[in-house]
């Protein structure tokens, strides 16, 4: 049974090893910054909370994060080396090369990855055979994962002027949210967790093996896009800021002081 390495040991040490990955990213324009300016704030909110009291067991719910952390870390280290990741961040990551896609399409093949694959392993990883114990944490992260990655939407709206195309304000339009549907991909990481917990041996390795190649599939169809949906996406392509820095600011709320005027952010 494979354990995922520890890169970081402490909630501190998450938030420095996210802001070093912003940093390299806004310097080397890399769209992988996108998605770590989104967990940085997740990661944020979670220490606020354990600090206010906010979670029943504030410690707890620490580990959970941690773990969590050490997965994307972990991958996203691997790939910098050039070295074997799952098949599910190997889709995310290779976008990152790609200018054609949309800010969201970057953002949601990294949560496809984290939360579809990551989450259950980690929640199995620091769970001691009893799930049951970390159903509640489990669940405070979700809601934290639920809020601040809707709230995201706003931000979008500066970077892409067009993105309503996408049906963000229709509850039956095919838009990539309702594709992705993140309130399904969190029940459903919980299921995976709980199907993971009774494998054993090689069936453990083999069981995540299985779920990555399916992740991966859905990371897929998160950037085919057909028919009116893709017309829909090369117009807001068309008209979203391209610059890998401003955009990583704004997903980041300006939290370093890189360019704080929107002016031009537009093509």
């Amino acid at each position: 049974m494979s354990t995922t390495p520890i890169v970081a040991s402490t909630l501190d040490e998450v938030i420095a090893k996210l802001e070093s990955i912003i940093a390299y990213s806004i310097q080397h324009k890399d769209r992988s910054g996108y998605f770590a300016a989104l967990y940085y704030k997740v990661t944020l909110k979670v220490k606020e909370g354990i600090a206010a009291g906010q979670f029943g067991d504030g410690q707890n719910i620490a580990r959970l994060d941690i773990q969590f952390a050490n997965r994307y870390f972990n991958a996203y280290d691997q790939w910098q080396k050039g070295a074997p990741v799952t098949k599910s961040w190997e889709m995310a990551f290779t976008a990152t090369k790609q200018r054609s896609y949309l800010i969201l399409q970057h953002l949601l093949l990294g949560m496809n990855a984290h939360i579809n694959l990551d989450l259950g392993i980690a929640t199995c990883e620091i769970a001691d055979g009893n799930l049951d114990n970390i159903r509640t944490d489990y669940n405070n992260i979700n809601l934290i994962l639920s809020s601040l990655t809707y709230g995201v939407i706003s931000q979008l709206n500066l970077l892409s002027p067009f993105m309503s195309i996408l049906g963000f304000r229709g509850s039956k339009s095919n838009s990539m949210l309702v594709q992705f549907s993140l309130g399904n991909a969190r029940d459903g990481s919980w299921c995976f967790a709980e199907a993971l917990a009774l494998q054993k041996g090689s069936a453990y390795d083999a069981f995540i093996l299985n779920r990555d190649n399916e992740i991966a599939e859905l990371g897929g169809s998160l950037i085919k896009n057909k028919g009116f949906l893709r017309i829909g996406v090369w117009l807001i392509h068309l008209f979203e800021n391209k610059k890998v820095d401003e955009i990583i600011d704004v997903l980041n709320d300006f939290k370093k002081p890189y360019k704080k005027d929107l002016k031009g952010f537009i093509l």
